[in-house]
Formats: C-alpha cells, structure tokens, sequence
C-alpha cells in the first residue's frame, strides 16, 4: 500500500477517534448537567417537605398546649367545684348543729313541746304525709316515693 493511503487512513482514525472523545465528553457534560438538575429538584422538594413537616410540628405542639390549658381550665372548675361543695357541707353542719342546739333549748325549756311541735306542724299526726305526695320509704312499703312539687 502507498503511503499516502496508509496516512490518511491513520489521520481518518485519529479524527475518528477525537470525534468518538468529544461526543463522549459531551455525552458526560448532558449526563453531569441532568444529574445537577436532578439534584436541585431533590434539594427543592426536601425544602418543601422540611418546611410542611415544621408547620406541622408547630400545629403538633400548639394542639398539645390547646390540649393541657383545656385541661387545667376542667380542673381548675372542678377543684372550686369541689371547695363550693365542702364549704356548703360545712354550712350544712353548722345548721344542723344550731338547729339541734335550738331543739335542745326548747326541750329544756319546754320538756315535750318538741316532740308535740313535731307531731302538730300541720295539723297532722307525725309520719303522716302532706296531701298530694307519695309515702316515703317503709319496711311495709320498701319501694318508697317523691314528694310532687
């Protein structure tokens, strides 16, 4: 073969071979830069999800806060419910210890009057019912009843 033939054929396989590196160089530079996008829309989506998962948190803890002030309110209303119904017992009490102690005094100043006070405060023997309601409880009547109002 002639010389000339054999160069271009060795100039034809250089450039062949450069062009054959440029397209993979650039196939490598398409390759880098889809990659490079790629990861921008990672990095944008996980900065979207961060910032759901941080308001959503913020709704988390503010529930819990609604949540534990709700629950100190009932207990607040049930702790003065509570006091209201000791210092009403405690009145109770002491009415009913005046009232024994009146009882007392005017059975010492009128032995019997009480129990006939009792027996007359409407014009009725003692256990019998004002007209209108129903018997209370008795061991002949165990099932008992409510006073109509």
């Amino acid at each position: 073969m002639e010389t000339w033939v054999i160069v271009l054929v060795v100039v034809v396989a250089v450039v062949l071979l450069a062009l054959l590196g440029l397209a993979l160089a650039k196939r490598n530079r398409i390759n880098s830069a889809r990659k490079r996008e790629q990861a921008r829309e990672h990095l944008q989506e996980a900065q979207l999800r961060g910032a759901r998962a941080e308001m959503e948190r913020a709704a988390a803890e503010e529930q819990a806060a609604r949540a534990r002030r709700e629950r100190a309110e009932v207990e607040e209303r049930a702790r003065l419910a509570e006091q209201e119904a000791q210092q009403r017992a405690a009145q109770a009490r002491e009415h009913a210890s005046a009232a024994e102690q009146l009882r007392a005094k005017a059975e010492k100043l009128a032995p019997g009057l009480a129990e006939e006070h009792a027996q007359h405060a409407d014009g009725r023997a003692r256990g019998a019912g004002a007209p209108g309601t129903i018997p209370a409880a008795t061991p002949e009547r165990p099932d008992g009843g409510a006073t109509r109002r």
